[in-house]
Order: structure tokens, then sequence, then C-alpha cells
């Protein structure tokens, strides 16, 4: 089975740096920091001018749960068909009833949305009340691709699960593990669950260009600085390239 890192990105220039890096394919959204959430229009057309590899496409109005109101649910629908003109190749996304089971009608809505894309159950899969059961009904709707941790904080500690999921998938979907990747992740889980798709972000901290700095002032969530950007990290990309490829 071949291969495949997928890096998540929430900028044009973190876009451009993983694909050079090696990224088989992006995700491209806004607000890494809260989850992702819906990326902007020119931020995603610049991307696609810029990115010749595959671009999937998060579709996520709002941080938070997946049981969406109707008019969240309107606008989910509407970026899959905007996003689809524009370019994408797939569409992530995720929806769920008030008892924590996939929304089968949204999803299967969803899904003719993005017909002829890639469609990729995210990690709203991660929260569901039973993962066994949310796959067979992923794999009956038509989805492509769930991304998941295992249902837990992050991959390592759902490795048992994914183990069991990937065997339960058996092929008929493809198993997209996330949450805590890096290049050192990737070697382990390669060597005890045999697994091969990937999911990462490999951000790290830059520093403000800002010379003028004003403290004291908080724009969203406390206790992140103002003078701080997140951006994919070229190394810890090309590194986790090459363990997954067994070039290293």
């Amino acid at each position: 089975m071949m291969s495949k890192l997928e890096v998540c990105v929430d900028s044009v220039e973190s876009a451009i740096i993983a694909m050079e890096a090696g990224a088989d394919c992006l995700e491209v959204c806004a607000n890494l920091m809260i989850g992702g959430t819906t990326p902007g229009v020119s931020q995603f057309r610049q991307i696609r001018e810029a990115c010749r590899i595959g671009l999937n496409v998060l579709v996520r109005p709002r941080a938070g749960d997946f049981l969406y109101t109707d008019a969240e649910f309107r606008m989910i629908r509407e970026d899959i068909q905007m996003f689809r003109k524009m370019g994408a190749d797939g569409i992530v996304v995720g929806c769920l009833s008030a008892d924590g089971n996939l929304d089968s009608g949204r999803m299967r809505e969803l899904r003719a949305c993005a017909e002829g894309l890639q469609f990729t159950l995210h990690r709203a899969f991660d929260v569901c009340r039973d993962p066994e059961s949310a796959l067979e009904e992923a794999v009956s709707l038509g989805v492509d691709t769930i991304l998941t941790s295992g249902q837990a904080a992050d991959c390592m500690a759902g490795k048992e699960v994914l183990k069991r999921l990937m065997a339960q998938a058996d092929g008929r979907i493809e198993i997209l593990i996330g949450s805590g990747v890096n290049a050192e992740v990737i070697r382990q889980m390669k060597k005890e669950i045999h697994a091969n798709c990937f999911h990462m972000s490999g951000k790290q901290k830059i520093d403000s260009g800002m010379s003028y700095r004003k403290e004291g002032v908080c724009m969203g969530i406390p206790g992140f600085s103002e003078f701080e950007i997140f951006r994919t990290d070229r190394e810890e990309i090309r590194r986790a390239g090459m363990i997954l490829r067994g070039q290293v």
C-alpha cells in the first residue's frame, strides 16, 4: 500500500514550505491553534496558484462540537460548492448528531455536494460514540478517508484503537493517522502497527517582525503571545517524509 503524508497548513507561506519539503498533499484551513476552521477564499486561491499537489479543504464553520445549526450547515454546503469550483481536490468535514453518532443524513448530503472530490471524515470521528460502527457507516456513505487519533488525545495514546480500525477497514477506507504526529512517531507507528498514512502540521513558533510591542493587550485566548507566529517547519516535514518512505 502506498504511503501518504498530508500536512495541514493555515497560511500561504506554510503551504509552500510543506510542498517543497515533500508533502504528498495539504489540508488547507485557518486557525490551526483552535483545531482548524474553514480557510479564507483569497488564502485558498493563493495556495492553489502556488502549489502543484493535492489540496483538501477543511470545511468547519467554527471551533467546538460538530452539532451544527441549520445556518451553519448551510454554510458548510455552500463552502463545499465554492471550494469545488475554485479547484479543491478534496473536502474534509464531519457532522454528528446530539447522541454522538454520525449524522448520516447530513453526511450523505455533503458527500453529494462534494461528488468527484476526495472526501475525508475529520476528527469528529474521534468524539463519536462508537468508532467501529461509525467506520462502517462512513464506508456505506462513500467516505474515502477517516482522519483519526484513535479516539485519544494523540495518536500514540490511541495506537491500539488505530490498529483495530486499520484491520477493520481492510482497504475499504483509508485510515489517516493524526494528532501528535512527527517524524519519530511515524517511525514508531510504521514499525508497531504498520501504518503508512499520516497527517501532521509540523509547526514551529517564529518570532514576530514587530519591533514595537505593546504589552498587556490580548487579542484572543489569554496566554497566547501576540508576537509569536506558527509556521510549518521545513526540516520536520522533510524528515517525516524520508522516514515514511524508508529513505532513512
